[in-house]
């Protein structure tokens, strides 16, 4: 029987008045909406639904807010659906969400811990010492190649491999210029500077691992009822020890979200839902591999809609 991957973004995602319609609508939404702001001690609820942008876009808030609609998405989902996945995935702190889905993961601990985890990645580099930069057109190879060229001594490396040819690389600010002018020389259709607050998944974020390792240690983790795949190992783990180690890894290591994309579709599973907000994911996915349909459940309407779909 196919399969059906629920898949979860990362950031970038967010903006002003996401959760807005879950919550008026839903009481399941709602609880979790509750259930994070007393887990923070502030209330997120307000940032995700009033703003300012200014503030939903810090990373320690962005974490945390993307995070809670897209459980509140999910918590919906389910209740409106009946629906329960096969696997899970998520993006960057997207795979905090999945173990939340996969009940490895308590709601108030997850956004604990990626409130933390945005707090820690964004003090772990100065202001202007890091960068990020999309290149577009060459395969992973070809991009690691042009960060050891480009390297000289200073920290650049591929940090997500979105999939059909879009790598994102982070390090140092001058490292990631001569890499973009290192892959243009080879070849890639388009380099782009990202606005971006710190240079994610690189060597920059060592820091950042050591402290939320500690955070991580005082945190509770459940066999996960479905496997969940990993970023950084781009494969399926049901192991609730080998958690608190594979989040650590993912803070400095690689986001292998094509491959990850690549298992899931090996597996067999012809059908995924993109539970929260935005539709990121549906389009790399969509990249990757075509034999997925990917539906969204971000607004009441579209998960009333799966209602009439058959998923599984």
């Amino acid at each position: 029987m196919p399969g059906l991957a629920f898949l979860f973004p990362g950031q970038g995602s967010q903006k002003v008045g996401m959760g807005r319609a879950l919550f008026d609508a839903h009481h399941a939404a709602k609880e979790v909406f509750a259930e994070a702001d007393a887990a923070l001690g502030f209330s997120i609820s307000k940032l995700c639904f009033d703003g300012p942008e200014a503030e939903l876009t810090l990373t320690a808030h962005a974490q945390p807010a993307i995070l809670a609609t897209s459980i509140a998405a999910l918590r919906v989902l389910e209740a409106e659906t009946g629906q329960r996945p096969t696997v899970v995935a998520g993006h960057s702190l997207g795979e905090y969400s999945a173990l939340v889905a996969a009940g490895a993961l308590a709601l108030r601990d997850a956004v604990r811990l990626v409130h933390l985890r945005g707090r820690f990645m964004q003090e772990a580099v100065p202001a202007g010492v890091g960068a990020m930069a999309a290149i577009v057109g060459l395969d992973a190879e070809s991009v690691a190649a042009a960060c050891t060229e480009s390297a000289k001594g200073e920290v650049v490396s591929p940090a997500n491999l979105n999939g059909a040819g879009q790598i994102v690389i982070a390090g140092h600010k001058g490292a990631v210029e001569r890499t973009c002018t290192a892959a243009k020389a080879l070849g890639a259709k388009l380099t782009k500077m990202l606005a971006v607050s710190a240079p994610f998944h690189c060597g920059l974020m060592q820091p950042a691992a050591d402290r939320l390792a500690s955070e991580l240690a005082n945190v509770s983790f459940e066999t996960p009822k479905v496997p969940v795949v990993t970023n950084v190992e781009a494969a399926p783990n049901v192991n609730a020890a080998r958690i608190p180690e594979l989040l650590r890894r993912q803070v400095t290591g690689s986001v292998r979200w094509e491959e990850s994309v690549q298992l899931i579709a090996s597996q067999g599973v012809t059908t995924a839902v993109e539970v929260g907000a935005g539709a990121v994911l549906a389009g790399l996915v969509k990249r990757i591999a075509p034999t997925i349909t990917v539906h969204g459940a971000g607004e009441p309407a579209a998960i009333a809609a799966l209602k009439e779909v058959s998923l599984g």
